[in-house]
């Protein structure tokens, strides 16, 4: 069985997620070449090296340089904070390694478009991390729509709403501060959403939208891991430099109308990632806080019967099932990373590109900038325009 030797750069929210994935799939995907956790890098050495421990690596390092000198490894997984991306990438491209990146791509789609040349020159494989895609009901969704089972579609509505810095106090931790993250809750949340859209729609060609940032300072941070962050002692703040919340309209290359919204501010709401399909013979609703299960209509059943039926798809008739539990038995956040790193190895043993690459990541970005755009500007932007 073939192996994939792995160095690992990040090991916070992402960094545990992967590693999670890394060290299930040979248990569950025993079919597919195995991953090699060989090494994980991180700036603080003590941090680091409990992350090693923890998450089973076998050695840890805290420069990412070193990681592209080694020829015992084979791919380079990225999830540092958003502003090392580019510079990661287009190195471990130049080193011949393979590609595994957090979203959002890059801070712009330039620099993304950078990462995509460079990856493609190199003839590496490269995948970016948009791991909702992976869960069985997001698939068992597009199947619907390419069967031609929903009809013409009409509309596509998504939104990803949490509530994880309403409170004023919370510290200024990166995820606030544009030159490390890009942009707020639209490139973080809103990435997603967008690239389900593509995902289940196919391109969006033309974006109108708005945002707002509600709190304008924070205090400035003491500590950060994840999502989680502590203040300073002292009573200083900075400014916040991204967007709280974003929403935009969208049409489709295919016709279809959408409607996007991001925002960090709905209180209650944790991590509510839903969208709502309509079309001319039926529709879909999807939320990942009930991520085992799809609403589905058909405006084919018997008017006595007609209405949302909840399916739980985790019947082996649905992606990836079989290797998990018996019917009924749910999954959950984790297995989304599982299955998209199965897609990756699986592209790296069939000399393929994975799904998502670095080109849905160019595609993500540029509705990100055209929304952007359209915000400046006041007025509707054409993806094609950047």
């Amino acid at each position: 069985m073939k192996q994939v030797r792995i160095g690992m750069i990040g090991y916070k929210f992402m960094g545990k997620a992967h590693s999670h994935a890394y060290r299930d799939i040979p248990m569950f995907f025993p079919h597919i070449a195995e991953p090699v956790m060989q090494a994980i890098c991180g700036r603080d050495a003590e941090g680091v090296s409990l992350a090693a421990k923890q998450f089973g690596w076998r050695e840890a390092v805290t420069d990412w340089r070193d990681l592209m000198e080694r020829s015992d490894i084979d791919l380079i997984d990225i999830n540092a904070p958003s502003d090392m991306h580019k510079t990661i990438a287009l190195a471990a491209a130049k080193a011949g390694k393979h590609l595994f990146c957090e979203k959002p791509l890059a801070l712009s789609l330039k620099d993304s478009r950078e990462m995509l040349e460079a990856a493609n020159a190199a003839g590496v494989k490269h995948m970016v991390g948009f791991n909702y895609r992976f869960a069985p009901a997001v698939q068992l969704a597009r199947k619907l729509i390419l069967e031609g089972r929903l009809g013409q579609i009409y509309h596509f509505r998504g939104w990803f709403l949490q509530d994880w810095i309403i409170d004023p106090d919370f510290p200024l931790v990166w995820r606030l501060q544009k030159d490390i993250a890009g942009s707020g809750s639209l490139g973080d949340l809103g990435a997603h959403t967008i690239d389900l859209a593509h995902y289940l729609l196919g391109d969006i060609q033309e974006v109108v939208g708005m945002s707002e940032t509600f709190i304008k300072e924070r205090p400035l941070p003491g500590s950060m891991s994840g999502l989680s962050a502590k203040g300073s002692q002292s009573d200083e703040k900075g400014p916040v430099t991204v967007d709280d919340a974003a929403l935009f309209l969208a049409r489709f290359a295919n016709g279809a109308l959408g409607t996007f919204e991001a925002t960090r501010f709905a209180a209650g709401h944790r991590c509510t990632n839903s969208f709502e399909i309509n079309g001319s013979q039926g529709s879909i609703k999807f939320d990942f806080e009930r991520m085992n299960e799809l609403q589905v209509y058909f405006t084919s059943d018997d008017e006595d019967v007609q209405g949302f039926r909840r399916i739980l798809a985790t019947d082996p008739a649905h992606a990836y099932a079989e290797a998990w539990w018996p019917p009924g038995h749910t999954i959950g956040f984790e297995h989304t990373f599982i299955h998209e790193i199965v897609e990756l190895l699986q592209a790296v043993a069939e000399d393929r590109q994975p799904m998502p690459n670095f080109e849905d990541g160019v595609k993500c970005q540029q509705v990100l900038e055209a929304v952007e755009l359209s915000i400046a500007e006041k007025r509707w932007v054409r993806t094609d325009e950047l």
